[in-house]
């Protein structure tokens, strides 16, 4: 009785819509810190998440540009963090743009963990320029697999092609030692599988070599994205179940377009990403078809550009990525894979 009257002396001047404010407060309060994250970022719940850090391009599709669009067509959640942010890709006479650094990396990645927002079935990484920022991505995929434990490391080791580096080449080390062996899913080209491995690749069982060697290091699945041999484009995969078993390996044999394309390379990834999440186990039959899509898109791309009169070589040639909507979610498999061995390759 004593504490109502006590009450009632406090709030005797305060109208009832501010006092049922008020005693409102706490359970409002209450409810935001014990507040539910949304469906989407729950485990078991909708689609599987991914968290993409690539570059990113105002205009054009490269980087997380080329990959999230598609990775959503195939029904996942995709959260891109930008490694850089450029006006456009660096095929133009003109770049401008901002450079993420690693400490800016992890403020949004705490920013994510304070809203219990950290759940991803895969982490999936591409243009990565500096080694504090790479460095700092090893953090974000331990972190991320403390919150899941089964995270799915996508790794694109974009450092160069055709004998050139498009980073430092002190990053080869730090990916060699360091982020291969945490990897599941690895995608180098032809040059970026040389510089990891230490070995020339000129040949098939050269190429299938190289794929056990970064097998050892720790990635389960290995696809050498781009071959160039005998005037042959090929795919070269390599899917390791067992540690105990020989890895199934295969090739795809691809046309050569000539045409300047850019983006490519990510889209590659996010297709392999996509495909081989909705076909764990044949990782043949997901590479087939992100093949597929990635010809259809290229020739969708070709087409338009003849249409309007454009020369399909000219260097600011850009993925028609939103009008091969079609070529993404429902390729037709025209380039099927080829089964190999080491020993007869």
């Amino acid at each position: 009785m004593r504490m109502l009257c006590q009450s009632a002396l406090l709030v005797k001047n305060i109208s009832p819509s501010r006092w049922i404010a008020l005693s409102a407060a706490p359970a409002r309060k209450h409810r935001e810190r014990t507040m539910a994250p949304p469906l989407a970022a729950m485990p078991d719940i909708g689609s599987p998440r991914v968290l993409s850090i690539q570059s990113h391009t105002v205009q054009g599709y490269v980087g997380n540009k080329a990959a999230v669009f598609p990775l959503q067509l195939l029904g996942y959640e995709v959260d891109p963090i930008n490694s850089v942010q450029f006006s456009n890709h660096t095929g133009y006479p003109t770049v401008r743009g901002q450079v993420v650094n690693g400490d800016e990396l992890w403020d949004l990645i705490e920013g994510l963990e304070a809203n219990d927002l950290l759940y991803y079935t895969h982490l999936l990484t591409g243009y990565i320029g500096s080694l504090t920022f790479l460095e700092m991505v090893l953090q974000v995929l331990q972190k991320l697999r403390t919150v899941n434990p089964n995270l799915i490391y996508v790794c694109d080791p974009v450092m160069g092609d055709e004998g050139k580096f498009y980073v430092n080449p002190e990053l080869v080390p730090v990916f060699r030692d360091k982020v291969v062996p945490v990897a599941t899913m690895l995608t180098p080209n032809q040059f970026e599988a040389e510089c990891l491995t230490g070995r020339r690749i000129r040949t098939e069982a050269e190429a299938l070599e190289a794929c056990e060697i970064l097998h050892a290091l720790g990635p389960s699945q290995i696809v050498i994205t781009s071959l160039d041999l005998d005037k042959k484009l090929l795919l070269i995969g390599s899917d390791k179940l067992n540690k105990d078993e020989p890895a199934r390996q295969f090739r795809i044999t691809m046309p050569k377009i000539e045409a300047y394309f850019t983006g490519t390379g990510d889209l590659m990834t996010a297709l392999l990403l996509g495909w081989s999440y909705k076909y764990p186990n044949d990782l043949s039959k997901a590479a087939e078809l992100a093949v597929s899509s990635l010809q259809g898109v290229l020739r969708k791309t070709i087409k338009d550009y003849k249409d309007v009169g454009l020369a399909p070589n000219m260097k600011q040639l850009e993925l028609r990525l939103v009008q091969s909507k079609e070529e993404i979610t429902s390729p037709k498999v025209s380039y099927p894979a080829e089964r190999l061995t080491l020993q007869n390759s």
